[in-house]
Formats: structure tokens, sequence, C-alpha cells
């Protein structure tokens, strides 16, 4: 899993609250057996009509949001399944990083799991967020995860909370299995000794 560090991105606004994870990846896409492929059916009720022409009403649709790599929302964004192909299709989209101000459960623990940043803040910062993307085409926002703090070109500044445990999980791109395998020599260790006393 890539790592996160440090990242500077384009900001696209999705400006709903309980977005699902049936609205980011629809149950119909659900078929594929790998991770990836999943980026050209997120968010597909909301950027496509029904005879599949692209909806210019939805925000990231628009030109100004093209190459976005960071995404804002409402409160309780992820609610809904738990189906882990809701952070696989907004990474496989280009997104590495999520702004709102709180999240369902599970959906929060598999940004982590998959190398996705998500970022909780209150509702007045994501909201002040909001005008600042609507008021500057081409928004960026600088996120640094070593010392947990964003900022733009227009003086920004914001210090965010997030557990050591899961910063550690992204500055280092470790997923579960790359976790475990930092200990591979003892595991190799115990086995070979386990095995030993088998015989």
């Amino acid at each position: 899993m890539e790592a996160f560090v440090k990242h500077t991105g384009i900001v696209a606004p999705v400006d709903r609250v309980n977005v699902d994870t049936d609205a980011i990846i629809p149950k119909q896409f659900l078929k594929r057996i790998e991770r990836s492929g999943f980026g050209q059916f997120l968010f597909y009720e909301w950027r496509f009509f029904e005879n599949g022409e692209v909806n210019p009403e939805f925000e990231p649709n628009k030109a100004r949001y093209e190459g976005a790599s960071v995404l804002i929302s409402r409160a309780n964004f992820g609610c809904g399944s738990s189906r882990e192909h809701a952070p696989w299709a907004i990474l496989d989209y280009g997104y590495k990083c999520i702004i709102a101000p709180s999240y369902a459960d599970i959906f929060y623990n598999n940004c982590f799991k998959n190398g996705i940043l998500p970022i909780r803040l209150s509702e007045e910062q994501v909201e002040d967020l909001f005008q600042r993307t609507a008021k500057h085409e081409g928004y960026k926002l600088n996120i640094d995860l070593e010392s947990k703090v964003l900022t733009d070109e227009h003086g920004l500044r914001i210090e965010f909370e997030l557990d050591e445990h899961r910063r550690h999980f992204l500055l280092n791109g470790l997923d579960d299995i790359g976790l475990t395998l930092q200990h591979e020599d003892k595991i190799a260790a115990f086995e070979a000794k386990r095995a030993a006393q088998a015989v």
C-alpha cells in the first residue's frame, strides 16, 4: 500500500449529508473480484443520467474539479452497508483524502486499510472549506500527515486529530497484512520452533 505522508490536491465538493455506500458504489457494480476498476462507477447514479450521459449538475463532474484528489462532504459520510468496495472506488477514482464532520465507523476504518486519509473537522471548518472551494477555481489543500495540519494558499491553517495507530498505518503504507509482515522474522522463528517440537 502506498504511504501517505504529504499530499497537495484539488478539492471537489459533494455537498450532501448521509452519503451512503450504495451511493458511493451502487450494488450492481459489486461483481468484480479484484480491488481495481471500481472508480468508473463511483457516485454512478449521481454522475450519470439513466441514459448514460454525464450529469453536468453533479459538482465533481464540473471541469474546475478535474483531477481532484481531495473530497469534502457533510456529516455521516459512508453510512449504510459495510461494503469495502466503497473506499476501493474512491481510491481508484483518484481521491486520496476525504474531509467531513463525521463518518460511519466501518467506512472510516476501511479507509485506513486502503490508504485513504479520512479527516474529521467541525461543521464550521467544513463549511469554510466549501466556501473556499466555491470561491477559488482549482482550489487546493496541502495535507501534512506528519504534523497533522491542513493549509492552503489563502492563509488557512487547520490542525486535525488522528490517533497514532491509524497515523502509523498511513505514514508507513501498512495494511493489516503489512503490519503482520513487520514481524515476519518472529513468526518464522515461532513456526520453526513449533515444527521442531512436533517431531
